[in-house]
């Protein structure tokens, strides 16, 4: 595994996402059994950075990864757990209720990394931040971040916190460049700021794309894999890739030892250029 390390802050590469642990926007208990096994063997395969939020599965997602840890009497000191608090609790108030709620649910007396789901128009950023800077202060939560956000409202987000920001969580993949054109990625790249890229991996046409194959064939890989590891080979980029699949959970972690080369770099980078899943 390669890390990232910023502000005396080491974070693997790839970290285990858990969007559709459990449920998505509501519990689903038919699928715990499933969602306990993926937990489980991305633990034991040797995944540190989990990353959550209050909104999925309603929270449940935050629960079975607490039941995980738990089970599998992992060491906290060693996980690097992030969540999220949504839109709608970004109220001062609302704010530190949220933090509890999901400490409760995890089972945990502090959280790693507290993210801002996502901007909602109209929200007041002073008022938010003035409720995470005093969690960091009072211990609850470690570090601060946003996700989803532009790069105006990343910049305020920096003014208001009262620590440095550790990332922004965006929708980062081979055909999706949104937040490289909107000048977020570079931004963050010159200022020590972590971009999580979310969904990776998904998007329609990687299974027909003639370079993304050519290049897994090359190294023996699977596409998933080349997908992963052209994101993680950029500096300040990590990710994290979901699966219920043990095998593509080990292959997913083992991404990041593939060696791109540079033409293979360039190649991936400008395989989509035309656009034609950009919007998928």
């Amino acid at each position: 595994m390669k890390y990232e390390t910023i502000h005396n802050l080491t974070l693997p590469k790839i970290g285990f996402g858990t969007w559709t642990i459990g449920g998505k926007t509501s519990p689903n208990p038919t699928i715990d059994p499933a969602s306990m096994a993926a937990l489980r063997s991305a633990l034991e395969t040797g995944y540190t950075h989990f990353d959550t939020a209050e909104y999925y599965a309603d929270g449940h997602a935050e629960e079975l990864i607490g039941h995980a840890v738990r089970e599998a009497n992992t060491n906290r000191e060693k996980l690097f757990i992030t969540t999220k608090v949504s839109p709608e609790h970004l109220n001062y108030d609302d704010v530190f209720r949220s933090c509890e709620n999901s400490l409760r649910r995890l089972n945990m007396e502090y959280i790693d990394l507290y993210l801002i789901h996502w901007p909602r128009a109209g929200m007041k950023l002073e008022e938010s931040f003035h409720a995470l800077n005093k969690l960091v202060r009072d211990g609850k939560v470690k570090h601060l971040g946003v996700s989803n956000f532009n790069l105006k409202l990343l910049k305020q987000s920096q003014a208001l916190s009262e620590t440095l920001l550790i990332t922004d969580q965006i929708p980062y993949s081979l055909p999706d460049h949104s937040y490289v054109k909107n000048g977020v990625l570079e931004y963050c790249q010159q200022n020590d700021i972590l971009v999580t890229a979310y969904s990776p991996v998904k998007f329609r046409s990687m299974r027909v794309n003639k370079i993304l194959n050519q290049i897994a064939n090359a190294h023996s890989a699977t596409p998933f894999q080349i997908a992963l590891a052209w994101l993680v080979i950029q500096p300040r980029v990590i990710t994290i890739p979901t699966s219920f699949n043990p095998v593509h959970i080990k292959e997913n972690f083992a991404s990041t030892e593939i060696p791109l080369t540079a033409d293979e770099i360039h190649q991936l980078g400008n395989a989509w250029n035309k656009g034609d899943d950009s919007k998928k």
